[in-house]
């Protein structure tokens, strides 16, 4: 009987979609099924014998381990969401069981392991709900996929990553975001602008420095890669860096060592870098303004985030996460804006991109005294002229942007499909792309 029943059993985890694996008391894997296999990337023949840690990777294994907490507490865990970094280095969505492994005696033997694959449910739910999502990052527009899809594959990994983008499109906020989908979440995340400080400035902010280094250094001070620890540094603006500083930043890159200004005492860093600029680096080499060898120690991974005037459909989106935070911090009760208001930020070309929108919401919560922000609180230049009390801005604009509104809100209604989408507004399917194109609207499917 004993050996039909080993056999029934092993068909039968060979047969289900559920990865399954179990472990002994040492944490060395004694069954891992197909279905494991084809989730992790990871061969049977070499996960079989080695500890789980090294073959099943995910955000739980570090001080979370479902596992763990189950040969701890003796219960059970189901469906516990998490993800699961692959053999390729992949972010997969997924959803985990534990269990205890008991003999005949009831004596614990080991736990066993089942996680399910949520790639397609997730991506089917961003599909219906019309949303990318990356941590506080959330965008409605096809243009922001390939940076969520790049930064969520890069997160797991220590690579360094360059995020390139005009200035306010949120590059510290992807930053973020990328760490903390790492396996350095819980450790700190420290950023600095290269371009807020002078060069010597600049230098001591990174690497410390000791006491009596020059005239006020009355006592050491740890700079920006100490506190990072092995954590990450955000270095904002890097194309503004000199280069006398360059080759100090370089040799951090390449032999993660540096030494506090006077000091000769060698410091060791176990960092991440994550790097942003709106400079053309490229162009920047060529000009002999940035060294070549560290353009290319950063340009391992390039992020591009596309400008907001390329995304015009997160607009809606932004502007009421804005009227919501600026609700909290003001203690106000706005609840939206006036259509001449919403139309002139919809037709505004937005040179200083998400940051230009922020600071533009704000001062309209500080001069708005009612229920909506009306264009008599948005500033003159944004209509190009003085607003009438009406509160109606010009006719191009108005029906330009009136017309992106109704195309947009009856794309979300529908989903984004825009079949059903040019149906619903009567007009042909590719009368619907021209305008979406003439319009800025990036098509979601």
């Amino acid at each position: 009987m004993e050996p039909n029943s080993t056999a029934t059993t092993a068909a039968i985890l060979e047969s289900i979609s559920d990865g399954v694996f179990t472990i002994d008391k040492e944490w060395r894997i004694t069954t891992f099924n197909r279905a494991a296999e084809k989730i992790t990337g990871v061969p049977r023949s070499e996960a079989l014998g080695r500890r789980c840690s090294e073959v099943f990777r995910s955000n739980m294994c570090e001080g979370a381990c479902a596992l763990g907490q189950t040969l701890t507490t003796g219960k059970p865990l189901i469906a516990h969401p998490c993800y699961i970094i692959n053999a390729h280095g992949d972010r997969i969505p997924a959803s985990v069981s534990t269990a205890v492994l008991r003999d005949e005696v009831g004596n614990v033997i080991g736990g066993a392991e089942t996680f399910r694959d949520l790639s397609e449910i997730e991506t089917l739910r961003k599909e219906i709900s019309g949303r990318y999502t990356l941590g506080d990052l959330v965008s409605h527009s096809h243009a922001m996929l390939p940076v969520f899809e790049m930064a969520s594959s890069v997160a797991s990994s220590d690579i360094t990553v360059l995020i390139h983008g005009e200035t306010g499109t949120g590059k510290e906020l992807l930053a973020r975001a990328i760490h903390g989908m790492g396996s350095r979440a819980a450790k700190p995340f420290v950023p600095i602008n290269c371009a807020a400080l002078p060069d010597t400035l600049l230098e001591s902010e990174l690497f410390g420095y000791k006491k009596g280094a020059f005239t006020g250094a009355i006592q050491n001070r740890p700079g920006r890669f100490a506190q990072a620890k092995d954590g990450t540094v955000f270095l904002d603006e890097i194309g503004e860096i000199s280069p006398a500083l360059q080759i100090r930043l370089l040799r951090v890159l390449q032999e993660h060592t540096y030494e506090p200004l006077g000091s000769n005492e060698t410091c060791r860093t176990e960092a991440r870098i994550i790097a942003a600029t709106h400079r053309d680096l490229a162009a920047r080499v060529e000009s002999g303004e940035f060294r070549e060898d560290l353009f290319y120690r950063i340009n391992v991974i390039r992020i591009d985030l596309p400008p907001l005037r390329d995304r015009k459909e997160d607009l809606p989106l932004l502007m009421a996460h804005f009227i919501d935070r600026f609700n909290r911090i003001h203690n106000k009760d706005i609840s939206g804006l006036s259509n001449g208001a919403n139309s002139l930020l919809m037709a505004h070309d937005w040179p200083g991109n998400v940051r230009e929108l922020e600071n533009m919401i704000e001062r309209a919560f500080v001069l708005c005294t009612g229920s909506k922000i009306e264009v008599r609180h948005l500033p003159q230049e944004l209509s190009g002229r003085t607003p009438p009390p009406s509160d109606v801005p010009d006719i191009g604009t108005a029906r330009r942007s009136a017309e992106a509104q109704a195309i947009y809100q009856t794309l979300e209604k529908n989903n984004f499909n825009r079949l059903a989408t040019a149906r619903e507004l009567g007009i042909h399917k590719t009368t619907l792309y021209r305008k979406m194109k003439a319009l800025g609207i990036h098509p979601l499917k």
